[in-house]
């Protein structure tokens, strides 16, 4: 296992618009477009899972994986034997996307009915990481993302375990963010004319729960604060 300690993560670098470019400008409702890479980042950062979007031999893979934020880099990994993450090493241009849907709409008409949610989508050519350093660090800021504070409480990849796994850096450069908030948008004759209909929004929110404790466990050990804390008390 290398001994080189990664560096620690850069944190929250000073937040700038965001840059449109052909791929990442939104023309469909373009009014809910965010241009705030504060926003871009506080999205990304309440997330767990995204969607990695790559073509493999001609054919398109959208995939679930976690993924971790560092500055304006976004890490992700999986095995070396992945196909969409040998595609995506190999320079083949990829879409990354983070959603959180905060509620339901429900309107006077089948046509308004609709989601609150919030998008981000990142464009890119994922770059392999290679530098002992920056492998280690991508996979810190990884694991602090899913479960904070357990790089440092748990043991660390040792070196067959660092030989399956590959890294990769997917710059924030080209992304674009879309929210939607709000009641729905009916046309004023389906007010007037279905004023008794309930519309409105039901509100979405995810929730960690109850720590679980592994059955292999001795009786007695307490849950760590650093899991304790988050239960029962993170939003979506």
């Amino acid at each position: 296992m290398p001994t080189t300690p990664p560096r620690p993560p850069t944190g929250q670098p000073a937040a700038a618009a965001l840059s449109a470019t052909p791929r990442s400008t939104i023309r469909r409702g373009a009014r809910r477009a965010r241009t705030d890479r504060a926003e871009l980042y506080a999205v990304l950062d309440a997330g767990l899972v995204g969607h990695l979007g790559v073509s493999v031999d001609g054919s398109p893979y959208v995939l679930p994986t976690g993924y971790g934020r560092d500055g304006d880099t976004l890490y992700l990994h999986g095995s070396t034997g992945a196909a969409t993450l040998r595609a995506a090493a190999a320079g083949t241009p990829v879409c990354f996307t983070v959603t959180h849907v905060d509620g339901v709409v429900y309107a006077r008409s089948a046509f308004h009915h609709s989601m609150n949610y919030r998008c981000a989508v990142v464009h890119g050519a994922a770059r392999v990481v290679t530098d002992p350093a920056e492998r280690l660090l991508g996979l810190q800021v990884l694991t602090d993302h899913l479960a904070p504070g357990s790089w440092a409480a748990t043991r660390q990849p040792d070196r067959r375990e660092l030989a399956a796994t590959v890294v990769l850096a997917l710059d924030l450069a080209e992304a674009s963010l879309k929210v939607r908030t709000g009641p729905p948008g009916d046309d004023e004759r389906d007010v007037a004319a279905n004023a008794g209909d309930w519309a409105g929004v039901l509100p979405v929110s995810t929730v960690l729960g109850a720590p679980e404790p592994c059955p292999l466990l001795p009786d007695g050990v307490p849950v760590p604060a650093r899991v304790r804390e988050r239960g029962l008390s993170r939003p979506g």
